[in-house]
């Protein structure tokens, strides 16, 4: 199984992303061998759509399951008609949400909401 998050950069260290579309980056792990990969989100800085964008790379990357704090209402469509599960991260540690997924703690995330503009 693949799951990702969204990372704010290249680190086990690194707080989850509090904007799934326009996080920097994605950490890519696979459970059948517990190794994990960083993607850098090329959406990240679009004028539009970074969520649906973000949102494709991920089908394309065969992921099954997204940890992240929230997700717009478009790309929680892209996931929803790839079979794509989104869990509801608790706190910025990626070891904790990780260990938290696998052992069950974490809920499916329900609320699913406007996405957050860019600002800067």
């Amino acid at each position: 199984m693949k799951i990702a998050i969204p990372v704010d950069n290249e680190s086990m260290e690194a707080n989850v992303s509090v904007s799934f579309g326009r996080s920097t980056y994605f950490l890519i792990y696979e459970t059948d061998n517990q190794k994990f990969e960083y993607f850098k989100n090329e959406a990240a800085n679009s004028q539009g759509g970074a969520g649906i964008k973000a949102a494709q790379f991920l089908v394309d990357a065969n992921i099954d399951i997204l940890l992240t704090p929230r997700c717009g209402e478009n790309a929680a469509n892209v996931f929803s008609e790839t079979n794509i599960k989104l869990y509801q991260t608790r706190g910025t540690s990626i070891p904790y949400n990780l260990n938290a997924y696998l052992g069950g703690e974490l809920m499916q995330l329900k609320e699913i909401g406007a996405s957050l503009k860019h600002v800067g």
